[in-house]
């Protein structure tokens, strides 16, 4: 049942955006909680999914934080990494003893802040798949075709509302799984963004660039086995067809592909290096795994953040 249930949408850029508006358009009952300066562009423009040969405009409900009193049904988290302890006091109004936390941001730590904040039995694991960005009038921009949303319980017992979350976040749009193996999943997904981030954010250039030169295909496949190994060592490790996946993805002759961590890295915008990459390297240490690229990774975008202010 959909009827009477209501989602907090935690941001209305590239991912909350897209996956909020899609679920507006398909009749649920959505409010985007932004902050002051989002809110009135949104207000003023209203929110736009372009790209693709689309051009949908839509009126979205919105609230800033000092506004929220009641829960909701569900509370989708895609807030960049640099803002989720604030963003997590923001929403705690709105997170209620039947409330369902979704994160769908990188890597795993914001799970353990979450949990931390509103209990473990409340966070589901999630996994988010879109190619969107925000352009410069403030719009959602797609990129690729390409849109998928993944979530699940990440331990028993299984929260008795799931079902219904489920149902209200389907048919809307977009491809949804409820996984049963979420955290795995989540895993899988934080190797190959890092497999892919590492490559071209340490080279500066795109997949297509790095595997064209002699030693790039070597450095991309020794990434990938990094990565692959602190999953391994965390217990959860990669399908053969995700790894296959990921070494392809990384390898592959004359690809255009870079994710968004590289446009933001050369257009001089703030990265998600921490969340990404510091985590990573703290896990693999604290599990006895070698990780020296990933190393490198790291410090090379930490003095890339650190010039930047």
């Amino acid at each position: 049942m959909t009827s009477g249930k209501r989602i907090l949408v935690v941001g209305a850029g590239a991912t909350g955006g897209f996956f909020g508006g899609r679920l507006q358009q398909a009749g649920r009952d959505v409010t985007f909680l932004v902050r002051p300066g989002r809110a009135k562009l949104l207000a003023e423009r209203g929110l736009r999914i372009t790209g693709l040969g689309e051009e949908t405009v839509l009126t979205p409900n919105l609230v800033e934080a000092d506004r929220l009193t009641d829960p909701y049904d569900v509370v989708l988290f895609t807030v960049k990494a640099a803002g989720l302890e604030r963003a997590a006091e923001d929403v705690a109004p709105a997170v209620g003893p039947r409330t369902l936390v979704l994160p769908v941001l990188n890597g795993m730590r914001h799970v353990d802040v979450l949990a931390a904040r509103f209990g473990e039995e409340r966070v589901l694991g999630g996994v988010a798949i879109v190619a969107t960005t925000v352009d410069g009038a403030g719009d959602i921009r797609r990129l690729v075709d390409m849109q998928s949303l993944t979530y699940g319980a990440r331990s028993e017992p299984v929260p008795p509302e799931l079902a219904d979350v489920h149902a209200l976040l389907s048919d809307a749009g977009f491809p949804t799984a409820l996984a049963p193996d979420i955290t795995a999943r989540m895993w899988a997904k934080w190797a190959f963004i890092a497999s892919i981030g590492a490559v071209t954010s340490l080279l500066r250039g795109t997949v297509g660039d790095v595997a064209g030169q002699p030693g790039g295909i070597a450095f991309a496949e020794a990434v990938v086995a990094e990565c692959a190994a602190v999953a391994e060592a965390a217990g959860h490790p990669l399908a053969a067809s995700a790894l296959e996946n990921a070494r392809a993805t990384v390898t592959e002759i004359g690809s255009p592909r870079a994710p968004s961590l590289y446009r933001d890295l050369t257009s001089g915008q703030p990265v998600e290096g921490e969340q990404i990459f510091g985590d990573l390297v703290d896990r693999a240490h604290a599990l006895g795994v070698s990780v020296p690229l990933l190393e490198l990774v790291r410090l090379n975008l930490r003095v890339y953040q650190s010039r930047l202010g």
